[in-house]
């Protein structure tokens, strides 16, 4: 957020109760914020862009010779400039293309050595005599987009205010000697007041112990001026008062659209904002000052859009199929949550967020409705995150305004629109004020706050007494009542967040400066923290995994509706959010395989032809809530491998069996590779990390009857829709599961000094005998006749013939080295006719 220094400073001299907010200079106030306050991101030095420039009269101008654009004016400047060549009457020639320039007009000028303060900040522009078309040129009459004061460069900007020849405009702008602090805005989150310039004012005075009093204007029952030329009648009907509880309104005549004064257009610029025109402007400016958004209609266009004879304003939702053209151009079709502010026919704003086309305020606007409304700050979250509505109006509103001071705020823009704009009042204010009978009396959004002194001073670590801590809060108009040690608190109409005795230990502390809090040490326990056996765990997986080739990614925990869909996940067993961080992250993910699928395609696209994916994250499902309906989570790890066609070549056998071989290596670091097993689905398998597996090319890992995950390759749908190649499968694991059945001890076991053999053996088996039940038997058979071998059996192929498919040929390697000696082709040969017979005294296998 950014504000001027001098601009605040102006605005306190106006307002004779407030101070200057840098007694001590920029300097010293930039380092009491960032010691008592927060991060500030740059100090701009916005005058100095503004040095020299002068407010001239333009005494004569004609079109210039061999130009039909081009005009030669003589400016009077009151002989400011020294060293410049002047005619007789002392005036200064110079050539300018606007075409809006004429006799008697109040221009800026940029005299010759001046820098244009719109290049000042990228690639500096000095102005010097030159020669334009035979006529010298002494500088330039500058347009509001030269000045940095807008967008406009059709003509230079014309001067309205009473000035005289040789001002210095920046004086006239208020930007003499202006510095704009740009503060990063997190330190004001919980504080709506302080996305005001009224509000920063007074916080600044508060932190350097300075008594700060609002200006009169500012207060909860101003008055309103009185209708004074023909009636503009409006109806307002409020249908959502749960979400939108004051809704302020009053409509004006005769407006005029013209530019604004130059201070207004000069402060604007500075904060970031675009100038339009002085009824735009002033609702900004106010926005800016308060914090309080100002929304301001067309009233013609409102009342076409109404049934009968008066404009109608009706608070409500949208109907179903209703669509509304927003100011930025675009078109949104809102849901049936969002709160808008529509007429009979159409809708007119999405409330609180951006107006409707269909009644803005344009070049030919003569009639308005001005509103000051306070919305829903939740709901408005939603809307905002929904359609990308972040406008500096939803910026407010999210940080909940307070519904107090519509009012003031109204009545204050009335009369500068009245006195600067021609407008006339039109109608009584329509209120429609929804709080609490004794919010409305006691003129605070909540009750006064009870604490003590000693409650205070415990958790800051200080001694001050009850005037300290009364004169630190009625420095920012807080209403204190002391008895002896016990204070009772009223905060002002325009603070939101003062409920508990902690906000003003919170208040206090911020106010006397964190910088003065003790810096003693609290005492600790040195007794070293258990180890924590999850994160060990995911270390382990994160080292087997890494080591074996590969790469850890980390993703969003949550996930678009689209990426479950095309998952085959249900999304209805994801919990939504309310607040999400972006439209593209609505759910918590039901698991945490899709978020790795959705990385494959765009690896491959480029240029990674071969390569393994894994995370470790949590997952949630409303199937697994507890018994509040609150998410539980879940520690798991998901693994893919994908190739592209030309790489999947290199690989014999499905992809299965390439990510089983990733899975067992990471089995077997937990010491559960001869205890696994593998099942098939289950048909009535309703868990969501099984929907995009194909059940013919994927298993249930179980240890001890215990689900561990899943492993497979994915449906032809899931591949389709994820743009996945043909070669691609994975596993997914609860790491819950994996720590009670593993062992997470370190483990080794040492080489053997003599050479290993190796050997292979084809089996033909049944076709329903499974693979899992083989394997069990050979490895029993092989560690029985060698327990003190080294020893590893791996599958190396399983063929199946097309005209007999009662029977399978399974292949394995058998690879075994003996620590004592070396083993002899006999030895190998027995050991392999022994696991031959084993296997056919239990499945009726037959070697081949």
């Amino acid at each position: 957020m950014k504000f001027g220094v001098n601009t605040i400073r102006y605005k306190n001299k106006l307002n004779n109760s407030a101070g200057d907010p840098a007694p001590d200079g920029v300097e010293k106030l930039a380092e009491r914020i960032g010691a008592q306050l927060g991060a500030i991101e740059e100090i701009i030095d916005v005058g100095s862009k503004y040095k020299g420039l002068l407010i001239v009269k333009i005494a004569e101008s004609e079109k210039l010779e061999n130009s039909d654009h081009l005009n030669k004016c003589m400016v009077d400047d009151g002989g400011k400039v020294a060293e410049i060549k002047r005619d007789a009457n002392g005036l200064v020639q110079v050539v300018t293309g606007a075409p809006n320039v004429y006799k008697g007009m109040m221009a800026v000028w940029l005299p010759p050595g001046s820098t244009v303060p719109a290049s000042a900040d990228k690639d500096p522009f000095v102005l010097e005599s030159r020669n334009m078309r035979g006529a010298m040129s002494h500088g330039m009459l500058a347009s509001a987009k030269e000045l940095a004061l807008g967008d406009s460069h059709e003509g230079i900007l014309e001067i309205h205010e009473d000035a005289k020849p040789g001002d210095d405009f920046a004086e006239l702008a208020n930007l003499t000697d202006e510095k704009v602090i740009d503060i990063e805005n997190k330190m004001f989150t919980h504080r709506p007041d302080c996305f005001g310039f009224i509000g920063i004012a007074r916080e600044l005075a508060g932190i350097q112990q300075q008594s700060y009093k609002s200006a009169e204007w500012y207060t909860l029952n101003p008055e309103i001026p009185a209708v004074e030329a023909d009636p503009l009648p409006l109806e307002v009907v409020n249908e959502i008062p749960e979400l939108v509880p004051r809704f302020t309104a009053i409509t004006m005549r005769d407006v005029e659209l013209k530019q604004s004064p130059v201070w207004l257009m000069a402060l604007l610029s500075s904060v970031g904002m675009r100038p339009i025109n002085i009824i735009v402007d002033y609702s900004n400016y106010f926005m800016l000052n308060t914090g309080q958004p100002i929304h301001i209609y067309d009233y013609d266009k409102v009342k076409a859009l109404s049934d009968g004879p008066n404009a109608r304003l009706i608070v409500r939702h949208p109907k179903q199929g209703e669509k509304i053209e927003l100011l930025n151009g675009k078109t949104i079709e809102p849901n049936a949550n969002t709160m808008m502010v529509a007429t009979d026919k159409a809708l007119a704003c999405v409330g609180g967020a951006i107006g409707g086309s269909n009644t803005e305020v344009g070049d030919d606007t003569k009639n308005i409705i001005i509103e000051a409304a306070t919305w829903d700050m939740y709901q408005m979250r939603r809307t905002s995150m929904e359609y990308g509505i972040f406008t500096d109006a939803v910026t407010r509103f999210t940080k909940g305004q307070s519904p107090l001071q519509n009012k003031a705020i109204v009545a204050k823009i009335v009369n500068e629109i009245r006195k600067n704009a021609s407008g006339k009042v039109a109608s009584e204010l329509f209120d429609d004020i929804r709080l609490p009978a004794e919010v409305v009396q006691r003129g605070s959004v909540h009750p006064p706050v009870s604490v003590s002194v000693d409650f205070i001073n415990v958790r800051l670590g200080l001694n001050l007494n009850a005037d300290e801590i009364k004169k630190l809060l009625e420095n920012v108009e807080f209403t204190v009542e002391s008895i002896g040690d016990d204070l009772t608190i009223k905060a002002p109409f325009w603070r939101t967040d003062i409920e508990i005795p902690e906000d003003i230990v919170e208040e206090v502390g911020r106010l006397y400066g964190y910088d003065h809090l003790p810096l003693d040490l609290p005492k600790r326990d040195l007794t070293p923290a258990l180890r924590n056996k999850m994160i060990d765990l995911k270390s382990e997986v994160r080292d087997v995994l890494s080591d074996a080739g590969a790469n850890e990614v980390l993703t969003y925990s949550f996930v678009h509706g689209n990426l479950l869909n095309k998952a085959g996940q249900d999304k209805n067993q994801a919990f939504q959010l309310a607040n999400a961080l972006s439209p593209d992250l609505q759910y918590y993910r039901l698991s945490l395989t899709p978020s790795l699928l959705e990385k494959i395609h765009a690896n491959i696209k480029l240029g990674f032809g071969e390569f393994a994916l894994y995370e470790i994250g949590k997952a949630h499902s409303k199937s697994q809530a507890d018994d509040e309906g609150l998410p539980k989570e879940f520690e798991r790890v998901s693994f893919v491998f994908a190739t592209d066609a030309k790489f999947a070549k290199n690989y014999s056998g499905t992809p299965y069996y390439q990510a089983k071989k990733y899975l067992m290596n990471l089995l077997t670091r937990f010491g559960l590779d001869n205890q696994v097993s593998f099942e098939p689905f289950a048909e009535n398998d309703t868990d969501q990390a099984a929907t995009y597996y194909d059940a013919s090319r994927s298993a249930i890992v179980k240890v001890h009857d215990e689900i561990l995950g899943r492993i497979g390759e994915y449906k032809s749908s899931v591949r389709r829709a994820l743009k996945l190649p043909e070669f691609c499968a994975g596993f997914e694991l609860g790491l819950a599961p994996l720590l009670a059945s593993g062992s997470n001890d370190a483990k080794y076991t040492p080489l053997s000094r003599f050479p290993k053999v190796t050997q292979d053996i084809t089996l033909k088996v049944s076709s329903n005998i499974t693979f899992a039940e083989l394997f069990a038997v050979i490895n029993e058979s092989a560690i029985s006749a060698h327990p003190d071998a080294s020893l590893h059996v791996e599958p190396l192929n399983i063929f199946q013939k097309a005209d007999n498919l009662s029977y399978k040929n399974i292949t394995l390697r058998l690879e075994i080295a003996d620590y004592q000696r070396t083993l002899t082709d006999a030895e190998v040969n027995k050991l392999l006719e022994n696991i031959a017979m084993n296997a056919k005294e239990k499945f009726g296998a037959e070697r081949i």
